[in-house]
């Protein structure tokens, strides 16, 4: 059993993906040209906004995106404790300050409550200019961001979605990497769209975010590569990967995220009552990156894990650290912010096996070695 199967979608997909491949190869334009076009202009039309700009990576579209807001030293930028390092990474790397926010229990998305309590935290403090904040749309499901926006405008404060995992998506039929002033996602392999390499695309309705996006892209250029306006980076998705996605944009929409909608209600309805189940809000529809569980404690969690791993069941635990625990970011300040949430979470999270190709025999099994393992 695979946790996230890339070898059945290949073989669901295998003439269109390798169709795309031998055009690239046979045309010999690798970087650039009519396949990242054509993508990006389809990506924009899913999403529902004016311009996508792809770039090399996830962590390299959220970089871009604050590059285009001009943030730097002296500002704060409000991150979910609930993440994955790059989320506060690129914050850091700018030289700006990532404050750290608790999440919802049931969603596991940013807490708006806590996100205000942050931001008076740090305006209490005078130091640095509340600026930014970075709702991740965690395990697929985007996060509340009819309560964030309020919390956002109410302190003028940019919002930067980190769509990473949260592609597909919906609230109220609007889809995720619509929500920020800026919005990004990751074509990483394991994602709900992804590549065969690293890849990434940012999202705006902003012309000349957008346009600045582009620049900062490819060193800085201007109106050609050889003039360069500004310092830059190189970040750009290559054709390849351009051509493996176009197929796989087709499948996503037309049927990945109804069946892996299925095979998690499947999943609901199997283990509801015997575990904490996700819970997805009314209005919202998830695209499942992840299926994740709750146990009661650590040493349950971790027995249980154990337990699957004997009847080869991959399980995954995301995420076992708090960023505001993690070593490079030791020193900041907390601003008074409770995370008893997110730690409670890192001992308690377990992620099954979740793909729009699982069988139901495949949730069956996982299902059934879970209810023995609890005594059900």
């Amino acid at each position: 059993m695979e946790f996230r199967d890339l070898k059945k979608q290949y073989a669901a997909l295998k003439n269109d993906i390798d169709h795309q491949i031998d055009e690239v190869i046979a045309s010999s334009r690798f970087i650039g040209g009519s396949k990242v076009s054509e993508l990006e202009e389809k990506l924009a039309a899913y999403v529902g906004v004016k311009h996508c700009v792809t770039c090399g990576n996830g962590t390299d579209a959220l970089e871009l995106a604050l590059m285009a807001w001009g943030i730097g030293e002296g500002d704060a930028v409000f991150v979910p404790d609930f993440t994955f390092f790059s989320s506060g990474e690129v914050v850091a790397i700018l030289g700006a300050t990532p404050v750290f926010v608790d999440v919802d229990e049931d969603t596991f998305n940013m807490d708006a409550a806590s996100l205000e309590k942050a931001i008076t935290g740090v305006v209490a403090d005078g130091k640095l200019r509340p600026s930014v904040v970075i709702p991740v749309d965690l395990f697929g499901l985007p996060a509340n961001f009819l309560e964030i926006r309020k919390v956002a405008d109410k302190y003028g404060l940019k919002i930067l979605e980190d769509g990473a995992q949260g592609f597909g998506g919906e609230i109220n039929r609007q889809k995720a990497c619509s929500f920020g002033d800026i919005s990004t996602t990751s074509f990483f392999p394991a994602k709900p769209l992804g590549c065969y390499g690293d890849g990434g695309a940012i999202f705006t309705n902003d012309d000349e975010a957008a346009e600045l996006i582009r620049s900062y892209c490819v060193h800085g250029k201007g109106k050609m590569k050889y003039d360069n306006v500004r310092i830059g980076m190189n970040s750009r998705l290559d054709s390849i990967q351009a051509g493996i996605l176009l197929p796989k944009l087709a499948a996503f929409a037309e049927y990945e995220v109804a069946d892996v909608n299925r095979a998690a209600a499947k999943y609901t309805e199997l283990l509801k009552g015997i575990v904490a189940t996700p819970i997805i809000p009314e209005g919202f529809l998830s695209s499942w990156a992840q299926y994740t569980i709750r146990l009661e404690s650590r040493e349950q969690r971790d027995a249980l894990q154990a337990c699957l791993k004997e009847r080869s069941i991959p399980s995954m635990i995301y995420y076992p650290k708090q960023m505001h625990n993690q070593e490079a970011f030791s020193g900041e300040n907390d601003y008074g912010v409770d995370y008893s949430v997110t730690n409670r979470l890192c001992d308690t999270v377990l992620s099954l096996p979740i793909h729009p190709y699982i069988s139901d025999d495949d949730v069956n099994e996982v299902a059934s070695v879970i209810k023995e393992f609890l005594g059900q």
